[in-house]
């Protein structure tokens, strides 16, 4: 092949390339103007501006079900623009509200990334080929609903019990009216189940209380040594009762900020818990710790001590370890609870150290602040080397070893 032959031939491929290369360019400028004409001519004015400043998801979606426009939280749905819809619960309500013309909701799980989320979808039709929808991620409002629905539940079994007791021995102080001794058996057991029913009620009232969105009314500079020792005082009789001494250890003279009346019953739940769990003629200790910029309250006793599997749910409401022990000492099923949201009200969190058979220590911590003017904190005690000896409940309270 002479040089003019390759020459033809060098010019024809080229020629080739050249045309197919406009053709890509044609095709690529025509899609973008037809895409343009789609958005700029089918959507109304300020359509996508209105998508732009709303919260919930939003898109419009034209009869084949391709996003033309979509809010910016509606990506987290993996709805944009130029894909089309890929849930089939999605495409049904389309379908249904352009059948009908009029507006329709529907309650379905959509996924968010890898998460299914509860979301309540509104469809309508904005002009003969685009449908507005409109997707609320409603998973925390059915979360919190359902505990609403929970704690309904829980509270009305729990009131039953004793209201039914109430009922029964009312019905058995009557029909045992000619024998003085029958009456004076049933009327303490009718005192001992009122006074469960008022200590059921004011713990619900408290637990609704700190549930509340509501501000803790009164909060001022606390000092952690006197919520211990209100604390101590309010569970002395059940203590002696119980044959249980209680010893307090550790730092002095540290405060905190806060309401000292649900402080010091946080406390004193936890202390009577110990005290209820406790075996007779054992000992519960109360420590309180600065480190760093928190004080800790640590309660512990060498008690029955709390199952791996029944840690988690230790704080959740009417929610027992031990159902029948709960029954003989009173318990309602509240009382952890109460301290789990009293102290997290507080900016703190409590934490939870136990083995069956070894006892348990719960750990209040709260943030630390300054003593009040005028208030001059004792000098610390340097703190004493440790010793390589079983740690009483006292000691392991005071240090706040074996706390997760």
């Amino acid at each position: 092949m002479d040089s003019t032959q390759l020459a033809l031939l060098a010019l024809i491929v080229g020629a080739v390339i050249g045309a197919a290369v406009v053709a890509l360019i044609v095709f690529a400028l025509r899609s973008r103007d037809q895409t343009r004409r789609v958005t700029s001519i089918e959507l109304p004015d300020g359509t996508a501006a209105v998508l732009q400043g709303m919260d919930d998801a939003a898109v419009v979606v034209d009869a084949s079900m391709l996003v033309l426009a979509a809010s910016a939280s509606a990506e987290v749905f993996s709805l944009t623009v130029g894909d089309t819809l890929q849930s089939d619960a999605l495409r049904t309500l389309v379908r249904g509200v352009r059948a009908t013309g009029l507006p329709g909701t529907e309650h379905m799980q959509l996924s968010r990334g890898v998460e299914p989320r509860d979301v309540a979808a509104r469809a309508s039709v904005i002009t003969p080929r685009l449908t507005l929808i409109v997707i609320r991620d409603i998973t925390e409002r059915q979360r919190v609903e359902q505990m609403r629905r929970d704690f309904v539940a829980n509270t009305s079994h729990e009131l039953k019990t004793p209201v039914g007791a109430v009922t029964l021995l009312a019905e058995a102080i009557e029909s045992a009216s000619d024998d003085p001794d029958q009456v004076r058996h049933f009327a303490g057991r009718l005192s001992g189940e009122a006074r469960r029913l008022g200590q059921l009620t004011s713990r619900i009232m408290n637990l609704s209380r700190l549930q509340s969105a509501d501000e803790i009314a009164e909060m001022r500079d606390v000092s952690v040594d006197q919520v211990v020792a209100t604390a101590i005082e309010s569970q002395a009789i059940a203590a002696e009762s119980a044959e249980i001494s209680v010893a307090r250890g550790g730092d002095r003279d540290c405060y905190v900020r806060g309401d000292p009346q649900i402080l010091a019953e946080a406390v004193s739940n936890l202390l009577a818990n110990a005290i209820a769990y406790s075996p007779p003629g054992g000992q519960v200790g109360v420590g309180v710790r600065q480190v760093e910029d928190a004080v800790e309250i640590a309660i512990a006793d060498h008690g029955i001590g709390i199952p791996e599997d029944d840690q988690q749910r230790i704080f959740e409401r009417f929610y027992r370890a031990d159902q029948a022990r709960s029954r003989r000492t009173g318990g309602t099923g509240l009382g952890l609870s109460i301290v789990k949201h009293a102290v997290q009200r507080h900016g703190g969190s409590v934490e939870l150290w136990s083995r069956v058979g070894r006892g348990s220590t719960f750990t209040i911590r709260l943030p630390l602040v300054s003593p009040p003017a005028g208030v001059v904190p004792m000098p610390r005690k340097p703190k004493p080397k440790p010793k390589k000896k079983p740690r009483t409940a006292d000691a392991r309270a005071s240090s706040g070893r074996g706390v997760l």
